[in-house]
């Protein structure tokens, strides 16, 4: 019997045992590995949408109506100040200038006659004044006329490139008409959007060799060869978006860069005391950011943090997390939440370069 008693106790210490052990298994579970934020002095490059300007963009109209005798450029053409663009046919103003001329002739005659005459006290000096005043309407007349057959000449105002020519030789084109644009691209503006917290941000640097330098990356992902600067700052935030326009001027020598074309402005970005996490040490859901905390008892909580910037592979945190928070680097699919789970350390710079 005692014999049987015994038996009885060595398979219920045994059977305890066994649930001991898979309870401590089932409180700590798995090796994952973890590590704590990076705290130091960062930088990075924060790219905005840009829109490309010209520093001159103008368009050519014709100021008189006409015929267009003559187009001396073509399309794209890099033109200079004082160039001849159009010439309208000029036969009718030129007449009218020739008639005016010839009334300036009378009048200056006929002033001249009255003037002997007035001198002998035989007409009145109301007379004289009269032919004066014909005298200086038809000289008014004239230059009137010259400036008409000015007209006639269309020539660039400053050097640039010819846009489209919206007619061909022989069109017949009222005042005012749209002939062409003509942009001054030897540099260009680049205009983009910023955030009114960006924008504090920059305000804040104070005067800095390194504040306004601002580099272009094309459309096609090439960078620009020169390095601009930014010049000025739009006066008001737009109430619907909340951001304030900046204005950064490139060189363009070689006119690669066009007016209306697109690309991204990159600013040089530093952070002092950011706080650094590698990226896949966090999750999403329903678009926010958490990562998991482990406490003094190896416990795992989600937390949901905020990010001031996505690097390559890292975050910069902006607010949730500390330097002293233990976060789960690897094996965030599996745990749970209050899960008990045993880690293995990875000091902050290492996990960083862990991808």
């Amino acid at each position: 019997m005692n014999k049987v008693l015994i038996a009885f106790s060595i398979l219920a210490i045994l059977s305890v045992a066994s649930c001991k052990s898979k309870k401590e298994e089932k409180e700590a579970v798995g090796n994952y590995t973890a590590t704590v934020p990076l705290k130091m002095d960062t930088s990075f490059v924060k790219e905005y949408v840009a829109q490309i300007q010209s520093i001159q963009n103008i368009e050519i109209r014709a100021k008189v109506k006409g015929f267009i005798e003559r187009i001396n450029v073509d399309e794209g053409q890099l033109v200079k100040e004082g160039q001849l663009l159009f010439t309208i046919r000029p036969r009718e103003y030129e007449a009218e200038l020739q008639k005016v001329k010839a009334q300036v002739r009378t009048a200056e005659l006929e002033m001249q006659n009255i003037k002997t005459l007035a001198d002998k006290g035989i007409v009145s000096k109301t007379e004289l004044s009269l032919a004066i005043a014909k005298q200086d309407e038809a000289k008014a007349d004239e230059a009137l006329a010259a400036l008409y057959v000015s007209y006639t000449k269309i020539t660039a105002p400053f050097s640039g490139v010819i846009d489209r020519l919206k007619f061909k030789v022989g069109s017949l084109i009222d005042e005012g008409t749209l002939l062409t644009s003509l942009s001054n691209n030897k540099e260009v503006y680049a205009y983009f959007n910023v955030s009114e917290q960006e924008y504090l941000d920059y305000k804040s640097k104070g005067i800095t060799e390194q504040k306004n330098i601002a580099h272009l990356l094309l459309a096609n992902g090439q960078p620009h060869l020169y390095e601009g600067n930014i010049e000025t700052i739009e006066g008001e935030f737009d109430n619907n978006t909340g951001n304030i326009a900046f204005r950064a001027k490139f060189p363009n020598p070689n006119y690669l860069l066009k007016h209306g074309e697109t690309g991204k402005v990159q600013l040089p970005i530093s952070i002092k005391n950011a706080l650094l996490i590698p990226q896949k040490a966090t999750f999403e859901l329903q678009d926010k950011i958490y990562v998991y905390v482990i406490d003094v008892n190896h416990k795992v909580h989600s937390r949901c943090i905020t990010i001031k910037q996505k690097l390559s592979n890292i975050y910069i945190v902006d607010a949730g997390l500390s330097e002293q928070d233990t976060i789960l680097l690897e094996g965030l699919q599996s745990v749970k939440e209050n899960e008990v789970i045993k880690t293995i350390f990875i000091p902050a710079k290492q996990a960083m370069s862990i991808k």
